[in-house]
């Protein structure tokens, strides 16, 4: 069981990651594509973050970050394997939506994303849910 100063923080990211993933949803609904696929990855982002703060890893890349979740949980067996190129889809396209002016971000991909990051969103809050409760 972690300390309660990183169950805090696994805690209060995660509350971050679903208000991404809350600005995701309505940034869909909007029709605002681009703002759609940024919230999505940073609810993703936040969401890993989360679980990384249960062993005190924090780190300013997000490679770093991305990384160090698909090596310690991902590989492992922790998260589903499909989670990792669900990370670096929302990530390229996050990118590319924001940095890219000729990149068109369609509906389709923008939608599987957000379900994407809801769909991790909720294996992270059962998973920190359980490592938090257990002895």
């Amino acid at each position: 069981m972690p300390d309660s100063a990183l169950a805090d923080l696994a805690i209060l990211r995660l509350n971050k990651a679903a208000r991404c993933l809350q600005s995701a949803e309505r940034a869909l609904a909007a029709g605002d594509f681009e703002d759609t696929a940024n919230r999505s990855y940073y609810c993703i982002f936040h969401s890993m973050k989360a679980v990384l703060a249960l062993d005190e890893f924090n780190a300013k890349s997000h490679g770093e970050i991305i990384g160090k979740f698909r090596k310690d949980y991902i590989k492992t067996g922790f998260f589903h394997t499909k989670y990792s190129d669900i990370i670096g889809d929302a990530e390229d396209v996050r990118i590319y939506s924001d940095y890219d002016d000729s990149y068109i971000v369609s509906v389709n991909g923008v939608s599987a994303q957000v379900d994407n990051a809801r769909e991790f969103l909720a294996d992270v809050e059962k998973y920190i849910g359980e490592r938090i409760k257990s002895p």
